[in-house]
């Protein structure tokens, strides 16, 4: 292989995607096998990289006692849940609807933190009823709900305060959660407003606090930073008579798309042990991208190869409703061929798009790859996180379908969902029948 084909591949782990005779693998299993049978786009996770992506970091947090909290938001599918569940992991949830799919993926209620800037009386109430292990409050106005909710039930709700620490996170602007003029948690200044209320809900176990401040997070820095303010925190509200056992530290660790370093687990665990090492309190990390990420592609196949005379476009079958993140965010996914073509193929610049009639539906500009033809098959990189859980079936495209791969095995683990099932979902009143509409509708119908 060429460096060029060789720079292609290099943020596919090579364990999970393997280059087996010149073609991409799913560990065992050939990726164009998983095309044939199962159609693409296709979303394809790696069930190795999964497990050796929580052991490091959980093997890593160990020695500190903090436990790793799988951030459920980041790929949501049942069978990557199981498998985290087996291993020992907690979940964040961030909805109702997360905490039932966690529970109904083997997680425990004492796995389950539940976070969320806006949970509805419904999904407080169904969270108090299973008996999770924490909510991580985000406001006064949720703290006073959910006290009166629990009195009424006659439960107590276990509860960590999320604050807001003003810290930038260094990361893009739309997943910056830990800034003043973000929505997310407490202001720490606002904490001793509090305090003698909290004293006297009878319904609130106070036990700790919690914070997170973004995303895709690069460097120690914002870290640091972080944990030193939730350490100040901790130790005044126990001078001020609190018995603080809890301290959710949230997660953002941040992988490589492009040229990025990520930070080692052994940072992470260097820099928790350096700042809250010492308070005596039950750990907790949230992360999500840093597991999932690199263990999935989207596979998708190349439907036109258009010469715009100065542009090449490649028009792919995937389009922005199963991978957004380019079209959100501006993000970097790498593009490699299935089949890797010989080494001295030739380059051409495409932008990389899908079929969606808007320029959003963009996945790459003026991407350097091997000449490609209609037919062929290609991968995204590095998109096992916020894929497949934000996908969608705009312009009434299937959504996509998901796949896990062990070994020489692979399972269907989230079936693709056709325009049929979609009208199966929706339904026509019967007013709107010409024989049963208004004189006005009959005339335009006429």
């Amino acid at each position: 292989m060429s460096s060029t084909l060789a720079e292609l591949t290099r943020r596919l782990p090579a364990d999970a995607f393997p280059v087996i005779g010149g073609e991409l693998h799913a560990e065992g299993v050939a990726l164009s096998r998983i095309a044939a049978e199962v159609g693409s786009p296709v979303y394809v996770y790696s069930a190795t990289r999964l497990r050796q992506r929580y052991g490091a970091l959980a093997g890593a947090l160990a020695p500190q006692g903090c436990r790793v909290h799988f951030a459920v938001k980041a790929n949501s599918n049942q069978a990557v849940l199981a498998l985290l569940a087996g291993m020992g992991a907690g979940v964040d949830t961030v909805s109702g609807g997360e905490v039932a799919r966690a529970l109904a993926a083997g997680f425990k209620p004492e796995d389950v933190i539940f976070s969320g800037v806006g949970k509805t009386e419904a999904e407080l109430a169904m969270a108090l009823d299973v008996g999770i292990h924490q909510f991580n409050v985000e406001s006064v106005e949720e703290l006073r709900a959910l006290d009166g909710l629990a009195r009424g039930r006659g439960r107590v709700a276990t509860v960590a305060l999320r604050v807001n620490p003003n810290v930038d996170a260094e990361t893009h602007a739309k997943i910056t959660t830990g800034k003043k003029d973000n929505k997310f948690g407490i202001d720490l200044e606002r904490l001793p407003a509090l305090e003698n209320e909290l004293r006297t809900m009878a319904g609130i176990r106070f036990v700790g606090i919690a914070s997170h401040v973004g995303s895709q997070i690069l460097s120690e820095a914002p870290l640091v930073k972080t944990y030193r303010r939730l350490a100040e925190a901790v130790r005044g509200l126990r001078d001020r008579g609190f018995a603080i056992e809890r301290l959710d530290l949230g997660g953002g660790f941040g992988v490589a798309y492009e040229n990025e370093l990520e930070i080692d687990n052994a940072a992470i665990a260097r820099v928790i042990g350096e700042t809250v090492g010492d308070l005596g309190v039950k750990l907790a990390v949230e992360p999500g991208r840093t597991l999932v990420a690199d263990a999935g592609v989207l596979m998708s196949r190349i439907v036109y190869v258009k010469d715009a005379g100065e542009m090449q476009f490649l028009i792919l079958d995937a389009a922005m409703n199963d991978l957004v993140r380019p079209a959100m965010y501006e993000s970097h996914h790498d593009i490699v061929p299935v089949r890797l073509l010989r080494p001295d193929a030739r380059l051409v610049e495409y932008d990389v798009v899908g079929p969606i009639c808007e320029s959003s539906d963009t996945f790459a500009k003026r991407r350097k790859l091997p000449e490609m033809q209609p037919g062929e098959l290609i991968v995204m990189a590095t998109a096992g996180a916020y894929g497949a859980t934000m996908s969608s079936t705009y312009n009434a495209r299937a959504l996509v379908p998901e796949v896990l791969v062990d070994g020489d095995r692979y399972a269907v683990v989230r079936r693709r969902f056709g325009v049929e099932d979609q009208i199966a979902l929706e339904s026509v009143p019967e007013w709107l029948n010409t024989a049963t509409a208004s004189p006005g509708a009959k005339a335009a119908a006429e």
